[in-house]
């Protein structure tokens, strides 16, 4: 552990003027109050923010970060207070604590929900200062690399899963990459004990089987760029046997199968000099196709520059190269963090693109769950890089489509999109964009987000906007609805109700107002009997109940609509019982009920999606299928006897098209399901009066 004077000298010695007096009082407050306690490893408390203040030195942070990260279990874990901070250290510093402190410890709540809660609330204390994240970043390496002291392992095993899912992630969006291995080295140590034993015993083995092999290889490397006269620095490492275990996983190979094992990086002088040391290198040896990345020219959105390539080097060994200066080294390892050392006059804004983002889809998620999801999308996925028409440059998640682009631009351009054009193309909204797209998003005043947009969107921030709106949206039309079933039962009630009977109903209901009674009304929360007896108490004593009528004969039921909503069923693709099914909804209309795969659903469908499946009584609809039938007499009595046979009712019967020496035929069949349409066709193509037969 640090000894004060250690770390303030540390302090001193990248940052003269940096307050001493200050320092001394914040290591002796934590001494303090945090007195006899002591960690899992028997060790005093106060060793732990004296340890993350010294990560913070390393980082050459500020002062007032120095002062937080001493402070930083304070105020939850004794009794300081906030204000006690502020008296003896400052409002700025007093901020900083009350951010990176857990606000509230809600020991009841389900453990996915105290998750979201805390990410939630240190999200918004993030968006203030980023220094906020930057120090819980070092509480939480500390608390990694002492892990193994804590007894209990479902414990260990939530606090890597944390770690592995929340922190680490953020750590790689703010640049800081040796943070970002060393705490995804030590949870994946506790989360896959046998893979991390198995993976480093083989590493050991490799090790001392090559004798010395990183080392040569580097050596060579350094000699080949000498001769050219480019004077670099070159080092090289095993990767680490987290890294090595996911490329397992995504390639589904097996530890020999794993070439890359060893990396190299080559620190140059000048930015020029990173572009001739990688052409050498692929002069000298050959480079994998595809495996070249240029992050100078386009950076990631956490600042990392640096040229990424991989080679076969001598007996078919592949390793991976970095090619970068020794700022842009700097500045990689360590991030956004590296910008708030003292020398920085022009510190970042600490509402960066990225945590704004962040932000909007804490105020867009509906649920723990949902929140949880699109933070890890948010911060945690491979980028690509897409522009607008002005030039402006956006970084998305692989597989983003032209509304994560919209969204990505700005959370009002992607509830207005209707359409897009890419390289100046109209496309489909679902089509994934490439690199460099050039992408042109089309507004609709009136256009609202589409349910089916979630079936293509990957972004978090996109996903949590559709579902607001289209929860907003839904809201709505329940509560209109429900409005109208009111004027119905008021007009049941034996008495005329005025505001003040309105007033009492919500009272005894336990709702805020009127949108409240008729959203429940709507969604069927609340039986009428309820909300009679609400308005005008004892009323429904003499009232018989209202009987249940279930569902006979063929009458179709349909599963997820709202009460009192109508359908039909698409004549594009006809859906019958067994189908999988999704209904598209306009104002005002009916829902209209398609097969998952219909083609037209797939071109874009300008309407809100909802999630259906059939009820248990459903039985009879019209199928439509195409025969083709072979040109000669008696053919086509065939094919209407083999529908006869198979109790199907022949609605509609036309000839599609003429191509001698075949015709077909489009027939819409009364069917009970998927299932007995499917033995129509197989009967259909086992007969030699026909050539074909498919549904449509």
């Amino acid at each position: 552990m640090l000894r004060q004077y250690e770390l303030v000298e540390r302090v001193k010695e990248y940052d003269p003027d940096a307050d001493e007096a200050m320092l001394n009082r914040a290591y002796v407050y934590t001494v303090q109050k945090h007195g006899t306690q002591t960690r899992a490893s028997g060790d005093p408390y106060f060793s732990h923010p004296v340890e993350v203040a010294g990560l913070m030195t390393d980082l050459k942070l500020d002062q007032e970060t120095i002062a937080t990260a001493l402070l930083h279990d304070t105020v939850e874990d004794t009794l300081a207070t906030i204000d006690d901070i502020e008296v003896n250290f400052g409002g700025d510093v007093a901020r900083l604590v009350d951010g990176v402190t857990k606000l509230s410890k809600i020991e009841q709540m389900p453990e996915n929900e105290r998750a979201a809660e805390n990410l939630r609330k240190f999200l918004l204390a993030m968006s203030e200062d980023i220094r906020v994240l930057l120090v819980k970043l070092g509480d939480r390496l500390h608390n990694m690399r002492t892990l193994h002291f804590i007894k209990k392992p479902e414990k260990r095993e939530r606090i890597a899963r944390e770690t592995m899912d929340i922190y680490a992630p953020l750590a790689e969006r703010v640049g800081m990459y040796e943070y970002m291995r060393e705490m995804q080295l030590l949870a994946f140590e506790q989360l896959e004990p046998e893979a991390f034993a198995t993976i480093t015993k083989r590493l050991e083995q490799l090790r001392d089987k090559g004798g010395g092999q990183v080392d040569a290889i580097a050596l060579k490397i350094k000699q080949a760029l000498a001769e050219a006269g480019l004077s670099v620095e070159v080092s090289g490492r095993e990767k680490h046997p987290y890294s090595i275990w996911k490329k397992m996983a995504e390639r589904h190979v097996s530890f020999e199968q794993v070439t890359d094992i060893m990396a190299f990086r080559v620190i140059c002088e000048s930015e020029a000099d990173c572009y001739n040391v990688m052409g050498l290198l692929h002069r000298t040896w050959q480079f994998l196709p595809g495996r070249f990345k240029d992050y100078i020219s386009t950076p990631k959105n956490n600042g990392y520059r640096s040229l990424h390539t991989s080679l076969m080097y001598e007996n078919s060994m592949r390793v991976e190269v970095q090619i970068r200066t020794r700022e842009m080294h700097q500045l990689n390892e360590f991030g956004l963090s590296a910008h708030w050392s003292y020398k920085q006059g022009d510190r970042p804004d600490g509402q960066v693109g990225w945590l704004r983002d962040l932000i909007e889809i804490v105020d867009a998620s509906h649920d723990p769950e949902e929140l949880l999801e699109h933070t890890r999308m948010a911060i945690y996925q491979d980028r690509i890089f897409a522009f607008t028409p002005k030039g402006a440059l956006f970084q998305l998640p692989k597989g983003s489509t032209a509304v994560d682009f919209a969204f990505a631009v700005h959370t009002d351009i992607g509830d207005q999109t209707v359409g897009a054009k890419i390289n100046g193309r109209h496309i489909p909204l679902r089509t994934q964009l490439q690199n460099g797209d050039v992408v042109e998003i089309i507004k609709g005043k009136n256009a609202v987000p589409q349910m089916s947009w979630l079936s293509f969107v990957v972004t978090g921030k996109a996903k949590a906007a559709i579902r607001r709106a289209v929860r907003l949206k839904e809201r709505g039309e329940i509560v209109a609805m429900g409005q109208k079933l009111f004027d119905q039962i008021i007009n049941q009630v034996p008495a005329k109700i005025g505001k003040k009977a309105m007033r009492e109903a919500l009272k005894r209901l336990e709702m805020e107002d009127d949108d409240d009674l008729y959203f429940a009304i709507g969604a069927s929360d609340i039986s009428d009997r309820d909300v009679m007896e609400a308005l005008v108490p004892g009323c429904t004593e003499a009232m018989p109940e209202r009987p249940e009528w279930s569902k006979t004969g063929k009458r179709l039921s349909i599963r997820g609509l709202t009460p009192g909503v109508g359908f039909t069923l698409a004549d594009c693709c006809h859906p019958v019982p067994g189908d999988k099914i999704v209904g598209t909804r306009r104002s005002g209309e009916k829902v209209e009920v398609h097969a998952v795969d219909c083609h037209a659903l797939a071109s874009g469908i300008d309407s809100d999606w909802i999630d259906l499946s059939w009820g248990r009584q459903s039985a009879g609809a019209v199928g439509r299928i195409r025969v083709t039938l072979y040109d000669r007499p008696g053919t086509l009595a065939e094919a209407t006897g083999i529908f006869a046979q198979n109790n199907a009712n022949v609605r509609e019967l036309e000839r599609a098209q003429y191509d001698p020496p075949f015709q077909s035929y489009d027939a819409n069949l009364e069917v009970k399901d998927l299932a007995h349409l499917n033995r129509i066709v197989s009967a259909l193509r086992a007969s030699d009066a026909i050539a074909s037969a498919e549904r449509i």
